[in-house]
């Protein structure tokens, strides 16, 4: 009878941690509705690295408000990142489809096919990390992310946290390190390159010159007219 409880408690132990994680996403989401997020995982992970080297280094970060980013941003960012934002339930699964299929005929990783609410829900709570238990738990974030939600929200709370570059996070910090500006007077070329950069923002940090981030930036500046914003 002891032997059984035990085995009884060996496997129910791990599922309730799970859904008492489960419930504290859900319950801090639910906060960021009114309150905005001080800090995120990738964050997190980030000054560690970068203190390991320098411990007085700090992040780069300062919130601004949705109406206080440039719409040429957001508008590249939406060209370039996820296209159906403002459709999509919180995954494009023909996205993920395509990407899926891209990879296995490159043989590695070269698509993504995250769209916007997904990124967020990896960076606010998760790793950079590879894993079918880490994907699973970034799409139950994600559909957190979406009930909760408007998709302005989404997007406002996106801008202000992404990361832009090594120790750079968040649009204002971004326009103001790559630019030395306010987010809000971004030009169209200048949002279309901070736009091309996300996927890889600390290769395109330390290598301005790249040829495909000027061909990329090209590409989504003649696009933008054609994003819809939430």
């Amino acid at each position: 009878m002891r032997l059984r409880k035990f085995l009884w408690w060996l496997v129910l132990a791990p599922l309730l941690m799970v859904l008492l994680l489960q419930l504290y996403y859900f319950a801090q989401i639910g906060l960021w509705v009114v309150f905005n997020p001080s800090s995120t995982s990738f964050m997190h992970a980030q000054l560690a690295q970068l203190q390991e080297k320098n411990p007085n280094a700090a992040l780069k970060q300062q919130w601004v408000p949705y109406a206080k980013i440039s719409n040429k941003l957001k508008r590249a960012i939406i060209v370039s990142e996820d296209a159906l934002f403002s459709e999509h339930q919180g995954v494009d699964w023909d996205a993920l489809q395509k990407a899926y299929e891209k990879n296995n005929r490159k043989g590695r990783v070269v698509a993504g096919g995250s769209t916007i609410t997904q990124q967020l829900a990896k960076n606010l709570f998760l790793s950079g990390s590879r894993s079918y238990f880490r994907k699973a738990q970034e799409l139950v974030i994600t559909y957190m992310l979406e009930f909760w939600m408007s998709k302005e929200r989404i997007f406002e709370i996106y801008l202000n946290v992404v990361e832009w570059g090594s120790g750079v996070f968040g649009a204002e910090a971004a326009a103001r390190h790559y630019y030395g500006i306010s987010a809000a007077n971004l030009s169209a070329s200048q949002a279309a390159r901070l736009a091309v950069m996300l996927p890889n923002p600390r290769f395109y940090d330390s290598h301005p010159g790249s040829a495909y981030l000027a061909r990329r930036t090209g590409l989504i500046l003649r696009r933008m007219g054609s994003a819809e914003l939430p």
